[in-house]
């Protein structure tokens, strides 16, 4: 683009072109819920400030898809996935989505998701809205692409866009990179400012990159955090043992859930231990009783985040769900129940909203139930969490396997999970990166490295040490199914 070879409105125009041909059409792998009809201009101002001699940077002209809970001001609707929002358009941007627009990016479009970001039934099946249907595996077009940012990861996989950001409250960044074969970054909590985006809970939730390739996720995840991480780019030789000295923990217990999961880890570690580092089992995992309190926080502070959001940006914007009979935007969760319960044919023709009904039933975030569980989150980590661990062997980092294979997509009885680690970092908003280690026959499996707060800079380290080696990603085929 510097050589002015081709511009972002010729990049704009060949994704618009490879939507249409893989996502609507072709293998239909239907993870964008909606295109903006602005992108082409953008680019186009983007490319005349070019020929002016101004640079923005990496991102300048380069297509970004954002999932559907982002806000964004300009005709993208920021529906969560719901029927329920259908037609609703913020009327300013996300501070995130600001940034990226100064840093150059182009709005390409937004992605499907998991409904409300997975926060609706315990039988959903990820990657289903009542927006926009189901999105599909790139690898094995029959296997689920995980969620809740199902429609970003996929996405990037099957090259519709240059890299997308998504949104994670526990996995919903790191399970769909892996299962869709790229990499995936879920910062520190607050390093990426979360005010704009549809929420479930203000303890956990990040926005993140994703991207076929690691550096490709931090530059968009400078860009959205004004933060810089270009010394770590910069400063890694991989002619050398770049990991030489670091002391990196394995979690076997979070790893060996599945025979293909434990050879795939084998030959990562392999791999790790020949860049330098040295490896160091640990037992680590949350408990039952720190997922149970974890459950109860999120409900908690859902119904507290969702209606302070519905207040703040929904309410009073004119409209809803179908203007012409005067249907209104629901602006509360009872609001929101009824609106579902009574378009079920639409928005629950698979699972229910049980979630959300749990969730409207709790008190304010002065209820002794809602402390005492936050409490349980905080003393776990402290005690047994990534901190503690990493502090008493002296660990740069901890990895795990990210994944299982993506399972079949099932809408009568919801997600198969087998295995994987995302509890962990979500519940002490640490920061997590998942990057392409292996395979299962032709499923994509992920390899996640995490730390303690705001050690971003090692993380990125280790996986791109990592990933300049093994090279494990390919490209999807489309396949209609895997037998």
């Amino acid at each position: 683009m510097r050589r002015n070879d081709f511009g972002a409105a010729d990049l704009v125009d060949y994704y618009l072109d490879q939507i249409e041909a893989l996502d609507k059409s072709g293998p239909a792998i239907n993870s964008v819920l909606y295109t903006n009809p602005d992108a082409r201009a953008q680019a186009e101002k983007l490319d005349e400030e070019r020929r002016q001699g101004k640079d923005r940077g990496p991102l300048h002209g380069i297509p970004i898809l954002l999932k559907a809970n982002i806000n964004t001001a300009d005709r993208l609707p920021t529906t969560a996935g719901s029927f329920a929002l259908h037609g609703f358009c913020a009327r300013e941007d996300s501070p995130l989505v600001a940034r990226l627009r100064e840093a150059g990016a182009v709005i390409l479009g937004k992605t499907n998701l998991s409904e409300w970001a997975n926060f609706r039934s315990t039988h959903s099946s990820s990657g289903w809205s009542s927006e926009g249907g189901q999105t599909r595996n790139p690898y094995v077009l029959d296997r689920n692409p995980s969620g809740s940012s199902s429609g970003s990861g996929a996405a990037v996989a099957a090259n519709l866009c240059a890299a997308a950001v998504g949104t994670e409250t526990d996995g919903s960044i790191i399970s769909p990179a892996s299962i869709n074969g790229i990499a995936g970054i879920k910062p520190t909590g607050g390093l990426v400012e979360a005010e704009g985006i549809i929420p479930i809970s203000a303890t956990q939730d990040t926005a993140g990159p994703m991207a076929r390739k690691l550096e490709d996720a931090v530059r968009l995840l400078e860009a959205m955090s004004g933060k810089s991480f270009s010394e770590t780019l910069e400063q890694l030789d991989p002619t050398e043992r770049p990991l030489s000295g670091m002391r990196l923990g394995y979690a076997e217990k979070l790893s060996n859930f599945l025979p293909q999961v434990e050879r795939v880890m084998k030959d990562s570690l392999a791999t790790l231990r020949a860049l330098g580092a040295e490896i160091i089992p640990v037992d680590i995992a949350p408990s039952e009783e720190v997922l149970a309190a974890e459950y109860q926080v999120l409900l908690y502070e859902f119904k507290d985040g969702l209606e302070r959001y519905l207040a703040r940006y929904v309410a009073g914007a004119g409209g809803g769900t179908d203007a012409g009979a005067g249907v209104r935007w629901p602006l509360t969760l009872k609001a929101l129940i009824e609106f579902n319960s009574g378009n079920a044919a639409r928005v629950m023709p698979h699972f229910n909203q049980e979630i959300i009904e749990e969730a409207a039933a709790k008190g304010p975030l002065s209820d002794p139930e809602y402390r005492k569980a936050l409490e349980t989150c905080r003393n776990f980590e402290r005690e047994k969490g990534i901190g503690a661990y990493a502090s008493k062997h002296k660990l740069d980092a901890i990895l795990s396997a990210s994944n299982s294979p993506a399972w079949k997509t099932d809408h009568a009885c919801g997600d198969h999970y087998v295995g994987g680690n995302t509890s962990l970092a979500a519940i002490p908003a640490c920061p997590h990166i998942t990057v392409p280690a292996g395979f299962a026959g032709e499923l994509p499996l992920g390899l996640s490295i995490f730390g303690v707060p705001h050690s971003e800079k090692t993380l990125i380290r280790v996986g791109l040490a990592f990933e300049r080696v093994a090279n494990a990603r390919r490209s999807p085929k489309f396949l209609p199914t895997d037998y």
